[in-house]
């Protein structure tokens, strides 16, 4: 046995086999390795039933961690029960009794810059094109499916006004949402009265730029006082937070009109949510996939013209590819999450889902920025997409490239040349889930802990994966991420090009590309007839896209690629046929 120090204050009860200075350790204890005698195998299992030991030991299993002793599991059991679990406790009392990941973010912040010092350069708007010779479509369908750019000249030289474009897009919204279920809550009060300010501030020579009066939708993971911000989960469906998310200011700071929050999977998981599941526009027979399913397929379908979404593993990238819209989901850290329910606080991003690139640079351009309540946003210092010369990128093509993009681009003057990322780990894939599982369960701590993942809407996803997260270590999760360093570094040295296209739907790239923080325009690039098509034929089809990855902090970069691409192209002006039916769907006209 190992003497206690001799100057422990503790040291005449040494004999009871504890010191009592243990959960407050004495200044001797801080230095001495041994807190405790030794207690042999023999004399634990006197002090406790012999089934404690043998259920701790077997337990170990589940931790890879079979490699201690019964006196040592003994002693575990000890320190777990004295120290751990009432420190557990504590800190749940502090942080973790209000679900969503809402406040109290961690301290331990995540850095997708591959700069060596901090980007901090003023951050300048960028110059957008104005539309030339637009002119005002004679029925509603055309206005529907018009970009930003081209509804935005509409209003500034008052071919339109808001409150017209506001109504032509909540009678859409109200005539294909019973198809699509799309649509969680209508915020059509709200979005009169923000059409009203606009159309007011124009009257008064006061226009606020390419967003001023144009409607749009939230996914519903993103509050707005006084209306129910549901989370998509039965649980939450009657939630109304009292508080502005940061998006949600910037847009209407820059004039927008909110007409909308829009379906979010429950717990931003896939596309299942307390109302149903949402449809794809292209095959209303498929549904949309994805977490941001709602701003997905409503941008598809002309409902609106852009929204907003956000992506942890695939939320913006799936539900994009299989809507055929153009989206972006951002360098980690670009838009500020302040008062966006969070799974993952080193994985979390928002982005816009549009008509076109230019839409997009548009929209991030008006979102992008740094937020207190968001440790991890920053200013990013990136370039103007409107002025990069594409003929001075060199693009890489993997061998899952649409080469109809390559090919564009290259008649575009870019320098196009074969490319594959190379990286040695092989646990990409774990490190997401046990990244994004772990904080996910730290943010709805109570949700399970209350026994809600038995009402969640699907039984195969969050209850499953989050009861699995309750059996990772600390110490592994810490080690998931030195691995994800590893992989990041890996490649940062692999990233030999300006940007490169690729299948933006690869399922290990979308692991790889959310760990380490790097953009991805989304682009569709054609349309294909669908499997088992119904007899007799149909207008149905699946959607052709790729991807345009670039480093992170030039999102830039690959938003002028695909600017380029679409110049040329017009994949990402087709309309879905929604009103092409299946037997037993409706529309409300």
């Amino acid at each position: 046995m190992r003497a206690w120090p001799s100057k422990c204050k503790w040291l005449p009860l040494q004999n009871s086999g504890r010191c009592l200075s243990y959960t407050h350790v004495c200044k001797y204890h801080k230095i001495w390795k041994d807190t405790k005698p030794f207690i042999s195998a023999k004399d634990a299992l006197k002090k406790e039933p012999i089934s404690d030991v043998i259920a701790l030991k077997d337990s170990m299993k589940y931790f890879d961690a079979e490699f201690f002793n019964d006196s040592k599991l003994r002693e575990m059991e000890d320190g777990a029960k004295e120290f751990n679990v009432p420190a557990f406790r504590e800190n749940r009392k502090l942080v973790a009794t209000e679900n969503g990941g809402l406040h109290n973010p961690s301290v331990l912040l995540f850095k997708s810059s591959w700069s060596s010092g901090s980007m901090t350069s003023e951050t300048r708007s960028f110059e957008y094109p104005r539309a030339s010779s637009v002119h005002r479509p004679t029925n509603d369908e055309d206005i529907a499916f018009m970009s930003v750019i081209e509804l935005g000249e509409l209003i500034r030289t008052k071919q339109i006004t808001s409150r017209e474009l506001t109504d032509i897009f909540l009678r859409r919204l109200k005539r294909y949402n019973p198809v699509l279920e799309a649509v969680i809550t209508y915020t059509e009060d709200l979005a009169y009265k923000q059409a009203k300010e606009a159309d007011d501030l124009l009257a008064q020579g006061k226009y606020l730029g390419p967003l001023h009066g144009i409607p749009y939708g939230l996914k519903d993971i993103i509050a707005v006082p006084h209306y129910k911000t549901t989370w998509g989960s039965r649980t939450f469906k009657n939630q109304v937070l009292d508080s502005e998310a940061y998006v949600y200011r910037r847009l209407k700071s820059a004039g927008a009109v909110l007409v909308a929050k829009l379906v979010t999977g429950s717990l931003a998981y896939d596309d299942i949510w307390f109302g149903g599941r949402t449809r794809n526009p292209w095959n209303i027979e498929e549904f949309s996939t994805g977490s941001s399913a709602g701003p997905a397929a409503s941008t598809s379908a002309g409902m609106v013209p852009f929204a907003i979404g956000s992506e942890t593993a695939g939320s913006i990238a799936y539900p994009a590819a299989r809507c055929g819209v153009t989206a972006l989901r951002p360098t980690f850290g670009t838009v500020a999450r302040t008062d966006v329910m969070s799974i993952s606080e080193s994985l979390d991003k928002l982005g816009p889902f549009c008509r076109s690139a230019v839409d997009c640079a548009v929209v991030l351009d008006t979102i992008r920025g740094t937020d207190a309540g968001d440790p991890s946003s920053r200013e990013v210092a990136l370039g103007d997409p409107f002025h990069v010369d594409i003929t001075k990128l060199t693009v890489g093509y993997l061998d899952d490239a649409e080469m109809e993009v390559v090919d564009v681009l290259s008649s575009k003057g870019v320098k196009l040349v074969p490319f594959k990322l190379n990286y040695t780990v092989e646990s990409v894939q774990s490190i997401l889930n046990i990244t994004m599982d772990t904080d996910m369960l730290a943010h709805f701590d109570n949700w399970q802990r209350e026994g809600h993942d038995d009402d969640y809407e699907a039984q195969d996803q969050w209850p499953v994966e989050l009861r699995r997260a309750r059996l990772i270590p600390a110490v592994d999760y810490i080690q998931a991420q030195r691995a994800r360093g590893k992989l990041i570094r890996e490649i940062k040295d692999s990233f030999t090009v300006d940007a490169f296209v690729g299948n933006v739907t690869d399922w290990e790239r979308v692991c790889l590309g959310n760990l380490v923080g790097m953009p991805v325009v989304v682009v569709p690039t054609g349309l294909k007839s669908i499997e088992n098509p119904p007899k007799g034929g149909t207008k149905r089809r699946t959607t052709v896209t790729t991807g345009i990855y670039a480093p992170p902090d030039h999102d830039h970069i690959a938003l002028a690629l695909a600017m380029a691409y679409q110049s040329v192209t017009d994949h990402n002006k087709q309309r879905p046929p929604i009103d092409d039916l299946g037997p037993n769907d409706v529309i409300q006209r």
